[in-house]
């Protein structure tokens, strides 16, 4: 099990390139059909987008079992809240991979008169309950963060207060300033300190945030275009392959 979950890692560096290009292709082909491009060139690109498509499909043949086996891992975790985050979020991969699978199997003409539209439906309605749950773990790990840094800051600044700190602080506490608006900036710098120090956390929401807009769109819950589905997918593409070159900026677990 070991060794193909190492040789399914070296198809997964392929298959994120290859996402890369797809998405690449979807925002070019959006961008050549609003400049009034020839119809031909916007065809041979979509046929590319396609072959690109199924291309990553068979790339992910297997993917189930790397899923399962992270679901495995995450359920011996410690946090009961991202135990159930991870746990449920690599379920629903491996329900997507095996839904990708399928439906890879029924485009190449190996399952004959398989409804493909539901099939892919289906996939997407697990993709996006995965994001959704990666979110989930997301925002929990940034609050938690936050209220460490809160705490933090609270015991040190009674003993050894920073003067600019201070100035800062009175500044933003004067008469001529509501508390609330005190309280909001307090808690945005607050935000970005802990982003800014936090670059796996970082690149991870992003790319979530990305991310869930492409099933969002493919269902219909909320359609944005191919054009920003193509920009969404192409920035997170670019943050995964970026996550592979350089491994500590990967979220852990």
């Amino acid at each position: 099990m070991d060794s193909w979950v190492r040789f399914n890692a070296q198809s997964q560096a392929k298959e994120r390139v290859i996402r890369a290009a797809q998405y690449a292709c979807t925002l070019l082909g959006y961008t050549l059909q609003k400049g009034g491009a020839a119809a031909e060139l916007h065809k041979t690109v979509s046929q590319l987008e396609a072959h690109m498509s199924l291309t990553r499909k068979l790339l992910r043949l297997g993917n189930s079992v790397e899923a399962l086996e992270a679901a495995k891992r995450a359920i011996h975790h410690s946090d009961s809240v991202l135990r159930l985050c991870l746990t449920i979020s690599h379920l629903n991969r491996a329900m997507y991979f095996l839904c990708d699978n399928v439906l890879w199997a029924g485009k190449t003409g190996l399952i004959s008169k398989l409804d493909q539209h539901k099939w892919s439906q289906r996939s997407f309605r697990y993709y996006l309950f995965a994001l959704i749950l990666n979110l989930t773990r997301d925002v929990y790990e940034l609050r938690h963060l936050i209220e460490c840094e809160g705490r933090y800051r609270a015991s040190k600044s009674p003993h050894s207060p920073n003067p600019s700190t201070t100035l800062s602080a009175d500044h933003l506490a004067s008469p001529s300033t509501p508390a609330t608006s005190v309280r909001v900036r307090r808690q945005l710098h607050l935000l970005l300190t802990v982003l800014y120090s936090n670059p796996p956390l970082l690149l991870d929401l992003v790319k979530n945030s990305c991310d869930i807009f492409i099933p969002l769109d493919r269902l219909g819950i909320y359609p944005t275009g191919s054009g920003f589905v193509g920009a969404c997918g192409l920035a997170s593409s670019v943050l995964s392959i970026l996550t592979m070159v350089h491994p500590w900026l990967k979220l852990k677990p």
